[in-house]
């Protein structure tokens, strides 16, 4: 079966390196696709969903913003599972400071640059071992400005209300981006963080071992 796997803002399928499925399941990458003008996520979803073969079963595997993208997804075509690690399903589950960072407009005004350095400092550290850590650097500093910039605005407009079916949620509380305390996840990883995709990654490909149809 398939498996098809969305990486989160700033960051590409590399951070999934160390994501192993069981004998049965192909990995396929949904590579970003460039955003239309004020598109919105629900929109920028269904257009990557195209390279998604329908005909035949398949999984959604989302993190962070790729997760958001798997569950607007798997609303319209229904996958055997959707699997969101370190996401969130519904823009309820956001923190509420993402609401007013958007009503204040902070996400067009602080520059891209000086965002990618948050992130690395985020982020930059949580896998365990130098070569994960400059990997994981090497990504955000690659990632498109232009890309992120369309995607903070999209998420922060995000309005999706509805959990699919098939849901699995795995969230670490550690987490400093999507803090587990606003959202509900299926399971939860003590002492996982929002890049745990890479530093517990022995754990995640046990979750999916149990939760893959």
């Amino acid at each position: 079966m398939n498996v098809y796997f969305i990486s989160g803002l700033a960051a590409d399928n590399r951070v999934f390196k160390h994501i192993k499925l069981p004998e049965g399941y192909e990995t396929i990458y949904l590579d970003w696709i460039k955003p239309l003008n004020n598109e919105t996520l629900k929109a920028y979803s269904m257009r990557l969903a195209e390279a998604i073969d329908k005909k035949e079963p398949f999984v959604l595997v989302g993190l962070s913003m790729g997760g958001m993208i798997a569950t607007e997804i798997a609303k319209e075509y229904k996958p055997k599972a959707c699997i969101l690690f370190c996401s969130v399903p519904t823009h309820t589950q956001m923190p509420y400071y993402y609401k007013w960072a958007y009503f204040l407009r902070l996400h067009k005004l602080v520059p891209v640059t000086l965002l990618k350095k948050i992130s690395m400092l985020k982020r930059g550290f949580a896998p365990d071992n130098k070569t994960d850590q400059q990997l994981l650097k090497q990504v955000i500093k690659e990632s498109d400005p232009d890309f992120i910039r369309w995607a903070m605005h999209a998420i922060l407009q995000w309005k999706n209300d509805v959990i699919p079916a098939h849901l699995w949620h795995i969230h670490g509380n550690k987490d400093g981006i999507l803090p587990i305390r606003f959202t509900n996840p299926t399971h939860r990883v003590a002492g996982g963080n929002h890049l745990m995709i890479m530093s517990r990654a022995k754990e995640l490909n046990e979750f999916l071992k149990q939760v893959l149809p």
